[in-house]
C-alpha cells in the first residue's frame, strides 16, 4: 500500500463518519423540536383554558348576582302582597 492509498481510505472513512454523525445529530435535533413543539403546543392549550376559566367565572358571578336580585324582587314582592291582605 502507498501513501496515495491510505489516504484516499482515511479521507473515505472520515467522510463515512462524518456522515453518520450528521445523520445521528440531525435526528437528535428533530427529536427535540418535536418535543420543543409539544411543550409549546401544552402551554397554548393551558392558557387557552385558563382564559375560558376566567370567563365562565365571571359569567357565574353575573348570573349569581342576577339569581340574587330575582329573589330579593321576590321577597319584596312576596312581602308586599302580604302588606295588601293578600296571601304569596
Amino acid at each position: 500500500m502507498d501513501a496515495a492509498l491510505v489516504t484516499a481510505i482515511g479521507v473515505i472513512a472520515s467522510a463515512v463518519v462524518a456522515g453518520a454523525a450528521a445523520m445521528y445529530g440531525s435526528r437528535i435535533s428533530g427529536r427535540a423540536q418535536r418535543e420543543g413543539n409539544a411543550v409549546t403546543g401544552f402551554n397554548s392549550l393551558t392558557d387557552q383554558l385558563q382564559e375560558e376559566r376566567k370567563e365562565l367565572r365571571a359569567d357565574l358571578a353575573a348570573l349569581r348576582l342576577e339569581l340574587a336580585t330575582e329573589r330579593a324582587e321576590t321577597a319584596r314582592l312576596k312581602l308586599l302582597v302580604q302588606t295588601l291582605g293578600g296571601t304569596p
